[in-house]
C-alpha cells in the first residue's frame, strides 16, 4: 500500500464524517482505492466517533479506540503509525480538517517528483477569517453549517476556497509562496518517521503544544530531504472547540506562549522555521482558489 493517512480524533462527532467524506476516493481525484488507506484514532473521546460510521466510507476506513489515550496526540500518532500499511504517512492531528479533491493525488507527485520528501498544505479556516476573532463576531456550528450548505459541499470540494481564509498568522498578506511553518495535513515517508524518533512525546499538552509544529521542523531537519508546498490545495478548518483555535485571541496567545516555552526547553532552540529552500508544486484550480486576491468578506 502506497499511503496512509492518519486522523486523530476527540470529541468531534459532528465533524468527522465530514473530514472521513473529504477523504473518500469518489471525492478525492487522481487516487484509487486500493492505494491508500485511513486511519481514524479516537482518543480516548468521552463520546467516542461510532466505528460503523466511519467503515461505511469504505473497506480502505479502519477504526481504532484508544482506552490509553492521553491528551496530546503524540502517543495517537506514534500508535497509528506502527499500524499504518502504508509507505507514505499522511498526519492530520487536528481530524477536523476537511480536504480539497487533489490533496492526496498531488502530495503522492511530490513523492515521485522530489524522491526524499516532506509535504504541507496549505492551512485554511472555514468562515471568514480566523476562527479566534470570527467567534467573537459571531461565527458558529449553525454558519459554517449553512456555509457548506451554501456551496453544495461536497459536490465540488474547490468550492471551498469560496468560504474559507488562509491560516495568516502574524503575516501581512498570504499567498501560495509563503513559506509556511505549520500544517494539518503532513506527508512523510514512514521510514523519514522512523528516523526522525517519530513524535516526540515530550509535546504533552492538551492538542500536542507545538507537536504540529515541530514534526515538520524534525522532518525538514533529515539529511537529504526536500520541503514541498502543496499550491491550490487545502486543509480547512471546522469549528469544534479547538484547544487554540476556538478561544479568544487572548487565550490563544497566553497558550502559545506557553506552548513556545516547551519548545525551547525540548529542542533547546527560539526558531520552529526551516531554513532549507522550499519547492511548490500544484495548480490553481479556480478562481477563488487565488488566494492573493482575496479582500473580499465571505456572505
Amino acid at each position: 500500500m502506497k499511503l496512509s493517512v492518519i486522523v486523530i480524533a476527540y470529541n468531534m462527532q459532528r465533524e468527522i464524517p465530514r473530514t472521513l467524506q473529504s477523504l473518500t476516493a469518489n471525492y478525492q481525484q487522481g487516487i484509487a482505492e486500493e492505494d491508500y488507506e485511513v486511519l481514524v484514532i479516537d482518543n480516548k473521546s468521552p463520546d467516542p466517533v461510532d466505528r460503523e460510521m466511519v467503515e461505511s466510507f469504505g473497506p480502505n476506513f479502519r477504526y481504532f479506540y484508544l482506552e490509553e489515550g492521553k491528551p496530546s496526540p503524540a502517543f495517537a500518532l506514534n500508535f497509528a503509525s506502527v499500524q499504518a500499511r502504508g509507505d507514505i504517512l499522511c498526519f492530520m492531528i487536528d481530524g477536523a480538517h476537511i480536504l480539497t479533491p487533489g490533496v492526496l493525488s498531488l502530495a503522492m507527485s511530490a513523492f515521485r517528483a522530489f524522491g526524499q520528501c516532506v509535504v504541507l498544505t496549505r492551512y485554511f479556516y472555514l468562515g471568514p477569517g480566523s476562527q479566534n476573532e470570527t467567534i467573537l463576531e459571531g461565527y458558529s456550528k449553525r454558519e459554517e453549517d449553512r456555509l457548506l450548505a451554501s456551496i453544495d459541499w461536497p459536490r465540488d470540494g474547490y468550492r471551498l476556497f469560496e468560504i474559507g481564509a488562509a491560516l495568516q498568522g502574524r503575516q501581512p498578506k498570504i499567498t501560495w509562496l509563503s513559506k509556511m511553518f505549520e500544517t494539518n495535513c503532513l506527508f512523510l515517508a514512514k521510514e523519514d518517521f522512523n528516523t526522525m524518533g517519530r513524535a516526540d512525546e515530550r509535546f504533552d499538552f492538551p492538542g500536542g503544544g507545538f507537536l504540529n509544529i515541530d514534526l515538520y521542523a524534525e522532518a525538514a531537519k533529515i539529511e537529504g530531504i526536500t520541503p514541498v508546498q502543496l499550491v491550490g490545495e487545502g486543509s480547512f478548518h471546522q469549528l469544534h472547540g479547538g484547544i487554540t483555535t476556538n478561544v479568544t485571541p487572548e487565550d490563544r496567545d497566553a497558550k502559545v506562549e506557553r506552548y513556545h516555552d516547551q519548545y525551547r526547553v525540548i529542542r533547546g532552540a527560539d526558531s520552529t522555521v526551516t531554513d532549507k529552500n522550499i519547492h511548490y508544486l500544484g495548480h490553481v484550480p479556480t478562481e477563488h482558489a487565488k488566494i492573493h486576491r482575496r479582500s473580499r468578506p465571505i456572505k
